[in-house]
């Protein structure tokens, strides 16, 4: 197929929540966008055409079936995007699991442990790999005009905010943050930005069983701004970083959590 006059994004995890807005937000922005689901077609598919209907006049969005957690998924979801669109414009390593049950750490079984750092970091990692030497090949090849390729990487406050019967959610998150700083201080030179959006308390199906235990710590103070996050407001962060508004930033972190991260005495 030719390449598509569009931009297009490639997001991962996008049937619901913070994915499926992010998706939306991108169509809306003009962009093309791959939406890759590992299992609910039903939800993937009211996810395209909530897409496909927020977007400008002949920009597409299309899905992509794939566990990021296996190679072979990644590399055919690079291939889906490389035939279906021609290009590459925007990376967003949103697919991400939470444990299925709260654990103590010194309970916690070593086969949760894998699966979780499968999906939550090494996806994203060889994911972000596969994307940068396409981004790469597209920038070296000078077909596609003002082109200015971003990976985001969707992170968590428990990047640095510990939960000891979450370890291993804690610890896949903590190395999403460093694996945009070097993938940031890899392909600076190749004009490729790499950020890390970092939500706070968000509602969405992950967290619907914590709802009342999070009601009561922000009615309490937990944030600043006293609701709980919305995936929209992710989506916003990425469109910021999207429409091309953060242009002498790479590796940044944004905080969309409320002001959680703040300190006071």
């Amino acid at each position: 197929m030719p390449t598509s006059s569009h931009k297009t994004a490639l997001v991962t995890g996008a049937s619901r929540g913070i994915g499926r807005a992010i998706a939306i937000e991108l169509a809306r922005l003009g962009y093309d966008v791959m939406i890759n689901y590992v299992s609910n077609l039903v939800a993937a598919e009211d996810a395209r055409n909530a897409a496909q209907l927020a977007g400008t006049e002949g920009s597409r969005a299309v899905l992509c079936q794939a566990d990021v957690a296996n190679g072979s998924d990644r590399q055919r979801l690079i291939d889906r995007t490389r035939s279906e669109f021609g290009r590459l414009d925007l990376l967003v390593n949103n697919a991400g699991i939470a444990p299925n049950k709260r654990i103590d750490l010194l309970e916690a079984a070593e086969e949760e442990f894998d699966h979780l750092i499968a999906v939550n970091l090494k996806a994203p990692y060889f994911l972000s790999q596969a994307a940068a030497r396409w981004m790469i090949e597209q920038r070296n090849s000078g077909a596609i005009q003002d082109y200015s390729p971003s990976i985001i990487n969707i992170s968590s406050i428990s990047a640095f905010a510990g939960s000891p019967e979450r370890g291993a959610y804690c610890v896949s998150k903590a190395g999403l943050a460093m694996m945009t700083n070097l993938y940031a201080l890899r392909l600076a030179d190749d004009g490729i930005s790499v950020y890390e959006i970092r939500p706070g308390v968000i509602e969405t199906d992950m967290t619907a069983n914590v709802k009342e235990k999070y009601d009561r710590m922000i009615d309490a103070g937990l944030t600043p701004i006293k609701r709980w996050g919305t995936p929209e407001d992710v989506a916003d962060a990425v469109a910021a970083i999207a429409s091309g508004r953060l242009k002498f930033s790479t590796g940044e972190v944004i905080n969309v959590d409320g002001g959680f991260h703040l300190r006071r005495l």
